[in-house]
């Protein structure tokens, strides 16, 4: 059976500002994430399409930095290997750096959330 995207629109495409020390890059990322049950964390993780700029931080050593989409918080991330392309491979886990659709979640009877 082949592999087919999701049927809903869950992730970002887009553009985006990579922060990595005091340089702030103007990029293009495609995300997505999932909830991992075993940790309880959100997981994201794409790409940042291939540009001079970020080469030159990844080639100068950068393995970690910050994305910030529009208005919302910083989002730290990972800054993993080339893809075949040139892009350079992202992740991160917690709050991603995209907005999300609020989720439902109903609980059994007598089950409370504390916080």
């Amino acid at each position: 059976m082949a592999w087919s995207p999701p049927e809903e629109d869950t992730g970002y495409d887009g553009t985006a500002t990579l922060i990595v020390g005091d340089q702030a890059v103007d990029v293009t990322v495609h995300l997505d994430g999932h909830l991992e049950p075993l940790d309880g964390s959100f997981h994201w993780y794409g790409r940042i399409e291939r540009s001079a700029a970020v080469a030159g931080l990844k080639d100068a050593g950068a393995t970690t930095g910050s994305l910030v989409i529009a208005d919302r918080q910083p989002a730290e991330l990972r800054l993993a290997e080339y893809d075949p392309w040139g892009h350079v491979q992202v992740s991160g886990a917690g709050a991603p750096p995209y907005p999300m659709d609020p989720v439902e979640i109903e609980l059994p009877a007598g089950v409370a959330i504390s916080s």
